[in-house]
């Protein structure tokens, strides 16, 4: 079976930090694994462009929300990001490669940081791929939320397999 891969997005004001964490507040608890991760990927991916300390608060609730996921495995040495490409549109996009090491099929939840040329924060993704057979790699694409310039550079913030 093919794999499937979702695309969504983070970056944002004040006002919608409260929002990520209001919505993510159901991700552990009764919910599957696969419940949880589509819960942070539809959270983090609501919330608009902002100001840069709003994007790092974001990106730490994303991450602390991907902890959530129940009986996820973190597995950010199986993902590996290609070479950015910035599109016709202006927005970066980077293939994002995730290998599965398990006995069985899984899913991965991938959360991947835009940086500019001075290591600072502007933007942030996660990229689901779905139904990763045993011993097999599946890719998905991480792509900005918005039009990025100079220098950027996309790198896997933290990877969980569940």
């Amino acid at each position: 079976m093919a794999a499937r891969h979702r695309t969504r997005w983070a970056t944002g004001g004040a006002a919608t930090v409260l929002a990520l964490s209001a919505a993510l507040t159901g991700c552990g608890g009764d919910d599957s694994p696969s419940d949880a991760a589509s819960k942070a990927e539809s959270a983090v991916g609501s919330i608009a462009s902002g100001a840069s300390e709003a994007v790092e608060s974001a990106t730490a609730e994303a991450g602390r929300r991907l902890d959530d996921i129940q009986d996820g495995i973190d597995v950010k040495g199986d993902t590996e990001i290609g070479t950015p490409v910035t599109g016709s549109d202006g927005r970066v996009r980077a293939e994002v490669t995730v290998r599965n090491t398990d006995d069985s099929a899984r899913s991965f939840a991938v959360q991947v940081n835009f940086k500019d040329s001075g290591g600072g924060l502007v933007d942030t993704v996660i990229v689901t791929i779905e139904h990763v057979q045993a011993g097999e790699s599946a890719t998905g694409t991480a792509r900005s939320t918005h039009d990025l310039s100079g220098d950027v550079r996309p790198e896997v913030a933290r990877a969980v397999r569940y």
